[in-house]
């Protein structure tokens, strides 16, 4: 079998992947802030509901994606041409019959759309244009050559995808900018997207026939392996519920009980946790298919030792990124939008619990989805999303906006993460036990925990005007925690493995730096 490049493709992946990241999180950043002084907070609120309405609609997909890709591992290991073309035809018919699902059903929820706005829609406006408008657009994702993304992620080749993304996201939001400013139409602005993401696909489509044109979609897969992948989408079925209930519950609910007005309040401060959250993901995004490609061809033994370095990686960033919320969020989003725009600091600190939880949920589900363990897995998404949807109805009607971030915290914690890390344990990795690695996970938990309690204990001191306080608390976030995680981790093995990845990713250039800076 043949090892892909797996550390070179990931440092390629995740070089591209954050700078279009950061990208996406500046730029929309102004799009939101345009929307709110040049249309009015409510048609952040409308975004919001439509894509989570989309989101609930993409059921369709069933996951066919990652199956597909998955399916790929090993042909592509094998540098088995025939069955790629042939995996590739039949994920063009699936896409093709999932688009066309989408279209017929989301036309038929049409009229029940009003019911999903408990009030606040501007004036003018026409909600069933613009519910069609994001609807054309969530299906010419599925129709213009969706499959051919499959051929670059299951390569490591996402920087290509970030590449084209980068120059069409460019078009699209200087156009709509120009709409917002110019003739402050919503419509014209939903519509640039619309035609935006037919762009994108199209252009990545010519870009994946130049790099792999020896790909075509041509042949049959057999039937053995078609009931194969079958058998994995069904079983990806209840973990795709589990994620559009994870991901558009929240939205929903708040606009059908608490308003489109609260619903952006709650946006707003999700973007920002969703924008930092979108960094980290391009890390598990680079690193999916070389998992994956690790856990055909490496021993179970070293696939452990990987989510060992993994998770104390994950918990340096997410550890860092926690600290930085809890301190700046408030001041940051007081000069953002202003005081009557805000959650209170109880809100905040629901956020931040939410931000660290999300981050290890999403390791562990990494490695599911490398490993294709959807099977076992298929009961658990579906619980816990459900008993989170519970959670949503109840405690919204008696602590409001707290009842949602709390009800997706304890969904996540109770129920979502124990199940998920024994199901790994007992089928990838094959242990009986996964105390060690529980105690080692609450240490981590618990240096976090401090990290954050001494330096917000520090940061709270500071209020000197809002841009002078975030300025120095951010000082402050940059060197308190990582000084605090340095002296724990420092003689750890995962410290040492963690900074010889980062050296083989930077091509030695991490280990002359830690090396002047005496820490190393």
């Amino acid at each position: 079998m043949a090892k892909i490049e797996r550390t070179k493709n990931a440092s390629r992946n995740i070089f591209f992947g954050v700078i279009l990241k950061i990208y996406q999180i500046f730029v929309p950043f102004l799009m939101r802030t345009a929307m709110i002084y040049l249309m009015g907070v409510q048609y952040l609120g409308l975004n919001s509901l439509f894509t989570s309405i989309l989101q609930v609609l993409n059921l369709a997909e069933l996951g066919v994606g990652s199956a597909m890709v998955y399916s790929m591992y090993k042909p592509i290991a094998e540098d088995d041409e025939t069955t790629i073309c042939a995996l590739m035809k039949l994920y063009r018919t699936y896409y093709r019959v999932i688009g066309l699902v989408i279209a017929v059903v989301g036309c038929v929820l049409t009229p029940f759309i009003p019911y999903l706005i408990k009030s606040d829609v501007p004036a003018g406006i026409n909600i069933y244009i613009l519910y069609l408008l994001n609807l054309g657009a969530t299906v010419l994702s599925y129709w213009l050559f969706a499959y051919k993304n499959s051929i670059l992620q299951a390569h490591q080749r996402t920087d290509v995808v970030s590449k084209v993304t980068l120059v069409t996201s460019t078009v699209q939001y200087g156009l709509q900018i120009a709409i917002l400013w110019l003739f402050h139409n919503y419509y014209l602005y939903v519509i640039v997207a619309l035609a935006t993401q037919a762009l994108t696909n199209i252009v990545t489509a010519i870009c994946a026939n130049k790099l792999y044109p020896q790909f075509k979609p041509k042949g049959n897969v057999d039937k053995v392996q078609v009931k194969r992948i079958n058998q994995r989408i069904r079983d990806l079925f209840t973990s795709k519920i589990g994620s559009i209930i994870y991901d558009s519950a929240d939205t929903i609910v708040i606009s059908a009980f608490l308003g489109l007005t609260v619903l952006a309040v709650y946006q707003n401060y999700f973007y920002i946790l969703n924008s930092i959250t979108g960094l980290i993901t391009v890390v598990f995004s680079a690193c999916t298919a070389g998992i994956g490609n690790s856990i055909v061809v490496e021993s179970k033994e070293k696939n452990y030792q990987d989510l060992k370095k993994f998770t104390f990686i994950i918990t340096w960033i997410a550890g860092f990124c926690s600290v930085c919320l809890l301190c700046i969020y408030q001041p940051f989003m007081e000069l953002w939008v202003g005081k009557d725009l805000m959650l209170s600091l109880s809100a905040v600190v629901c956020f931040v619990v939410y931000f660290f939880v999300r981050q290890f949920n999403a390791l562990f589900n990494l490695y599911k989805d490398a490993s294709g363990m959807w099977h076992e897995d298929r009961l658990r998404p579906l619980t816990a999303a459900l008993t989170n949807l519970a959670l949503n109805l109840i405690l919204v009607q008696f602590i409001g906006i707290y009842g949602i971030l709390l009800s997706t915290v304890l969904a996540i914690i109770c129920v979502g993460m124990p199940w998920l890390l024994h199901n790994l344990f007992t089928v990838i990795f094959e242990r009986k036990h996964m105390w060690p690695y529980l105690r080692r996970f609450a240490k981590y938990c618990f240096v976090v925990l401090i990290s954050c309690t001494v330096t917000y204990l520090i940061c709270s001191r500071i209020s000197i005007g809002l841009v002078p306080t975030i300025l120095i608390r951010g000082v402050i976030c940059m060197i308190v925690p990582n000084a605090i995680y340095f002296l724990v981790f420092r003689k750890t093995e995962e410290y040492n493995q963690a900074l010889h990845l980062a050296d083989n990713m930077t091509k030695g250039k991490m280990n002359r730096v830690l090396v002047k800076l005496g820490m190393n």
